[in-house]
């Protein structure tokens, strides 16, 4: 367990009595002892475990077919990345007693309805993936003349 993290469940509150301020204010994402949610999205965000995630969707894959399908990960940090994942409750996995080990990962429920929201992100991106290019292209042109000067 990560330091500073409680043991207890928790959730984020803005609170005024018992009523939200703002129910989307970002703070509420913050590291707040007993705050689970900066936590939940530091874990399903970070690339690898959306890599995997994704890779599940609607199949079961052997560890090293997740392994040679993700590149540049390590066998260590996808086994940390599909441990943090079962441990949520999005990943299972399945050991079968052969000679030698075979274990299977597959989408849990709960994993699969990450999977959608995940897909929004993706799809958002594919739309808007020209915008952006643009954005950086003016902004890095802008700031090469204001670092000249």
């Amino acid at each position: 367990m990560e330091e500073g993290t409680s043991k207890e469940p928790g959730y984020c509150v803005n609170t005024v009595g018992d009523q939200y301020d703002d129910p989307y204010d970002a703070f509420q994402w913050d590291t707040r002892e007993g705050c689970e949610v900066r936590q939940i999205l530091d874990r399903v965000a970070d690339k690898w475990s959306l890599l995997v995630i994704a890779l599940l969707d609607n199949r079961t894959l052997r560890f090293t077919e997740l392994r040679k399908m993700i590149d540049g990960i390590s066998q260590r940090m996808l086994t940390v990345t599909l441990r943090k994942l079962e441990r949520d409750g999005l990943v299972e996995r399945t050991v079968h007693p052969v000679v030698p080990p075979r274990v299977d990962y597959v989408l849990t429920p709960l994993g699969t309805t990450l999977h959608a929201t995940i897909q929004s992100l993706v799809t958002w991106t594919e739309l808007h993936q020209d915008e952006i290019a643009k954005a950086r292209s003016d902004y890095d042109d802008r700031n090469l003349v204001s670092d000249a000067l």
